[in-house]
């Protein structure tokens, strides 16, 4: 028994849902964002909540009324209040910059790296080493800060590189004389 699925989505003030045809389009203030709802899954609409129902317990539907209910209430929380990831660099020399809808990321490479924004993404910069990545599609968000963090890793023996806020790197002990 799925306990995630068995929870309501409950829809603030501003916030639209319309479905059709197996496609869950939701509105608000930020924007809107459509997804296809997997066979096995239905959505009721009921008082402002908006109730997963899967169509009987075999084991694919079970799997799928937990991960749409998540899918949904991302979904409102983006359209609503939006997500975003902050990103820090460290490291000499390493600085970033944004020209237009594009990324440049110095990082101790003999060349620029450019990072063009995915659809629906922006980023921000602050100070040169400060990166926030914002968005209303949770996924386009993680997906596009992974991806600059995956230009330069943070490194295990002086912990330069890109890392998430807050993300501990544990820092080997190097060569001993």
């Amino acid at each position: 028994m799925s306990r995630v699925g068995n929870k309501p989505v409950a829809l603030p003030v501003g916030v639209g849902v319309a479905v059709k045809d197996g496609i869950v389009s939701v509105k608000g203030a930020k924007g809107e964002l459509v997804r296809r709802l997997p066979s096995g899954v239905s959505l009721d609409l009921v008082e402002r909540e908006l109730f997963v129902r899967r169509e009987d317990d075999s084991a694919p539907n079970r799997a799928k009324h937990g991960l749409v209910r998540a899918l949904l209430s991302n979904m409102v929380v983006g359209v609503s209040a939006g997500f975003e990831k902050k990103l820090e660099i460290q490291g000499i020399g390493y600085k970033a910059e944004v020209k237009g809808s594009v990324l440049n990321l110095n990082l101790g490479y003999s060349h620029p790296v450019e990072f063009p924004f995915p659809n629906g993404v922006s980023v921000k910069v602050d100070g040169g080493t400060k990166l926030t990545v914002l968005g209303i599609d949770r996924e386009a968000v993680g997906q596009a800060a992974a991806e600059i963090r995956a230009f330069r890793s943070p490194d295990s023996y002086k912990g330069k590189g890109v890392r998430y806020v807050g993300e501990r790197v544990r820092l080997k002990a190097g060569k001993s004389q």
